[in-house]
């Protein structure tokens, strides 16, 4: 290894590159921005000269290099979709009445209130609570489970209809965004204490790992992510979305839906728990497959 190729990884693993960073410096390429320019606003900033240099070369690089990949074309089949043609102010699910609180096109994101009562997000979490362990990612290179740096939180998973409140809530995901129960993954329930977050990511499976294919066996790609606040931290914690500067504050009863109709970064739904400041989060996460998940 070159002194120079030593000198970048040092420097990288000093000053990550995080997606914020990464979308400041191609938006200000974007607008037209030379690079000593960019440069020296980072410097001012009290950047390193060293690290910020490394840190546009980086991001540039890749940036062109995701620009010449073509995207895949998008494919016209049945999505989870809430019913919001005449932008209703709340949506029967049956059992109760949950509020269009946000509703977001691009990328495709709705928050709605009430879908759980407090006693029913304190029931969830009485529930889950004796089981909980060490959260794990889906591991696309080997289509297992791993433990992941990056998601440093507790959780556990519900099997479906496992209890009556899990039950409850299945089917009125089920109404709510028009995608049947038996296309749900099992309900998961995750326990962030102060200083724990889940850094932005995707939820479709990368369809250039080589364990995707093995995941896709059980029911085919993800196409959607409810995640549901269980309570109210006393602050952070909230559901960020880089790429749109959006983040959704978590309150107990309330959920935010996102759907992404391709397994692309085109669709805009990287998205994170960012880390709670003080209290704890708890939320359960609904993901939706493509087919029955078995």
């Amino acid at each position: 290894m070159s002194s120079s190729t030593r000198s970048a990884s040092a420097l990288s693993r000093l000053q990550p590159i995080t997606p914020e960073l990464r979308a400041w410096i191609i938006e200000q390429a974007e607008a037209g921005f030379a690079g000593p320019v960019v440069l020296q606003s980072m410097l001012d900033a009290g950047w390193d000269e060293e690290v910020a240099v490394h840190a546009m070369e980086t991001v540039l690089t890749e940036a062109l290099r995701d620009k010449a990949q073509p995207e895949p074309a998008a494919v016209q089949r049945a999505m989870p979709e809430p019913d919001l043609a005449r932008s209703p102010a709340r949506i029967d699910v049956g059992d109760r009445e949950v509020e269009v609180l946000m509703s977001l096109h691009s990328p495709r994101v709705v928050l709605f209130g009430n879908l759980l009562s407090p006693e029913e997000c304190d029931a969830l979490i009485a529930a889950a609570e004796p089981r909980m362990a060490r959260s794990l990612t889906v591991a696309t290179r080997t289509g297992g489970e791993e433990v992941n740096d990056d998601r440093t939180s507790d959780g556990m998973f519900f099997q479906r209809a496992e209890n009556d409140v899990v039950s409850r809530l299945e089917a009125r995901i089920a109404r709510l965004v028009r995608w049947p129960v038996e296309n749900g993954e099992g309900l998961q329930v995750l326990h962030y204490r102060p200083g724990a977050e889940y850094k932005p990511h995707y939820d479709y499976f990368d369809p250039d790992e080589p364990g995707t294919p093995t995941i896709l066996r059980r029911g085919g790609q993800r196409v959607g992510t409810l995640v549901i606040y269980l309570n109210d931290p006393e602050a952070g914690g909230g559901t960020t979305f880089p790429d749109v500067q959006l983040e959704v504050a978590p309150r107990r009863g309330n959920a935010v839906f996102f759907s992404y109709d391709r397994p692309h970064p085109s669709t805009r739904t990287l998205h994170g728990g960012a880390p709670v400041i003080s209290g704890e989060k708890w939320i359960a996460t609904k993901w939706l497959r493509e087919r029955e998940f078995r």
